[in-house]
């Protein structure tokens, strides 16, 4: 999270700080916020599945404006979109992957 915000600081067009910059500052903290408040919910698994796939879904979100960003050019930086690429996309696949364990511990429980 701290790297796409400062990305979106110091390596975009100023024009982009204000548009898709802002666009994915939001996605990338909503990732970890729908984890925290999912957590908060654990009690009742069916809330912590919702906000975990919540979060999955702004990790893809973010990859996409990721990617948005780069083909435009706004982000030049090659070496930090793909750095920034691949830690987003190894974040999804594990939130997805935990989402899933949780998921099969859940229909244990029944």
């Amino acid at each position: 999270m701290i790297e796409i915000h400062r990305m979106t600081l110091t390596a975009l067009p100023k024009f982009e700080m204000y548009e898709e910059g802002s666009q994915i500052r939001r996605s990338v903290k909503s990732i970890k916020s729908n984890i925290v408040e999912g957590y908060g919910r654990r009690r009742y698994k069916a809330e912590y599945i919702r906000f975990l796939d919540f979060s999955y879904a702004s990790a893809l979100e973010t990859i996409d404006h990721l990617e948005t960003l780069r083909e435009t050019e706004s982000l030049s930086d090659l070496d930090l979109f793909a750095s920034l690429h691949e830690r987003l996309t190894q974040l999804s696949k594990s939130i997805y992957l935990f989402t899933r364990g949780v998921e099969t511990h859940h229909n244990e429980d029944r």
